[in-house]
């Protein structure tokens, strides 16, 4: 096949969302001409989020085929080791840094201004509106927009994340997809009280959690980070209130620097708050629509999801480049090589919960000592071997360059 059949530009192809999946597949899909739209709810690129690591050989080839391997060592958190807390700060275990942030690590914000700025001039990206209906032809995809004028397209991937709304008009209602895991997280930034300097704490009582860290050196702020266990909830996903009022129930009485984090909570003016769960669906792709990332294989956290959804772009535009743009083709090709993978880096994530808020006492210091053992010179190059297993178990094919 020559380089012009490898071509895409005669696809035009509709991404919905731009968090790290859709912009990912953006930056590979322009390597291969095809002309893309990027549709995004939000009136901007979100800045802040977690940080997100890379792991292992596979993140590596990828990330240098995509260009960006160098700027993310150059904005990484250089994140120091982190400390499990008994409840007066002393401290239980020392976790080095390659347990929790692999071999390199960035701020998810910083992660998608990269791809967006190597993009923007050739992807148009349009923020502030979100699709309304896709209808599904043997010509193309007929697209409605909440507030744009309808388009056709002739691919439509939706990459908006485990709540994706694409998933829900082309694959059913998200009841169907989602796997609740006992757990609710929530992230929003504090006063840096505990003078970190790219170091983190975590304390844990019973179900619950609290984790504080400084990824960005500055002194003056830090992040927080909170688990508990729990049925699952009934809330309005876009009523923050709400969602701080069940955080002060669920932590009140913590000890720690609980007090002071509950304080922070009431003056955040942007709280992360959502269900630790899985999405598990039956295909990736119907007809011209297909899953990337966290819409169709994604886990809250604890899953390597980024990295997962940095592979699904790679191999997904890999794939249509093979196929000169017959999606039939490409998508079955896509589906038979990242679902395996993507399901082997979900079962990490099925005991994140569990990590941060064991449910009883003895638990904890259970999981205390586990950590302590694997954190030791000795063990210290098996669990690195272990954490890079599922990151790793992907066999890429020469996609053309």
């Amino acid at each position: 096949m020559t380089n012009a059949q490898r071509s895409l530009s005669h696809l035009d192809v509709l991404i919905s969302g731009a968090s790290v999946a859709g912009p990912a597949l953006a930056l590979n899909l322009q390597r291969y001409g095809a002309r893309v739209t990027v549709v995004e709810k939000s009136t901007d690129l979100r800045a802040g989020g977690f940080a997100v690591d890379f792991r292992g050989h596979v993140h590596r080839e990828i990330l240098t085929a995509m260009g960006i391997w160098d700027e993310i060592h150059a904005r990484q958190t250089h994140m120091g080791r982190q400390i499990v807390v008994a409840a007066d700060g002393s401290p239980r275990v020392d976790l080095p840094s390659e347990m929790m942030s692999g071999d390199v690590e960035v701020p998810r914000g910083e992660l998608a201004q990269i791809m967006y700025e190597r993009t923007r001039d050739d992807v148009e990206y349009v923020f502030g509106d979100s699709i309304a209906t896709l209808t599904d032809t043997a010509a193309g995809v007929d697209v409605t927009f909440e507030a744009g004028a309808p388009r056709r397209f002739d691919l439509v991937i939706g990459a908006d994340g485990l709540h994706s709304h694409t998933r829900r008009l082309v694959f059913g209602d998200e009841s169907r997809h989602l796997r609740f895991l006992d757990h609710y997280v929530a992230g929003f930034e504090v006063p840096n009280d505990l003078g970190l300097d790219r170091t983190g704490r975590l304390y844990s009582e019973p179900g619950r959690a609290i984790a504080l860290g400084n990824y960005d050196g500055d002194p003056d702020r830090a992040g927080a980070l909170l688990v508990f266990r729990s049925e699952q909830l009934s809330y309005d996903r876009r009523d923050m209130a709400a969602q701080k009022r069940i955080l002060a129930e669920r932590f009140a009485g913590m000890g720690w620097e609980a007090p002071n984090v509950l304080k922070a909570l009431e003056d955040a003016d942007r709280v992360y708050f959502d269900e630790i769960a899985q999405i598990h669906v039956d295909r990736l792709a119907q007809g011209r629509v297909a899953l990337l990332g966290d819409a169709g294989y994604g886990a809250t956290m604890g899953g390597m999801g980024t990295g997962v959804a940095i592979v699904g772009a790679y191999v997904l535009a890999g794939e249509l480049a093979l196929a000169g743009g017959d999606h039939v083709t490409a998508f079955a090709e896509y589906e038979s090589r990242i679902r395996s993978f993507a399901k082997g880096c979900q079962k990490i994530s099925g005991n994140v919960g569990p990590f941060f808020a064991p449910a009883t006492e003895r638990r904890i210091r259970s999981r205390d000592r586990m950590y302590r053992l694997l954190s030791s010179r000795l063990m210290g190059g098996f669990f690195k071997r272990l954490t890079e297993k599922a990151a790793t178990d992907i066999k890429l094919r020469p996609y053309p360059v």
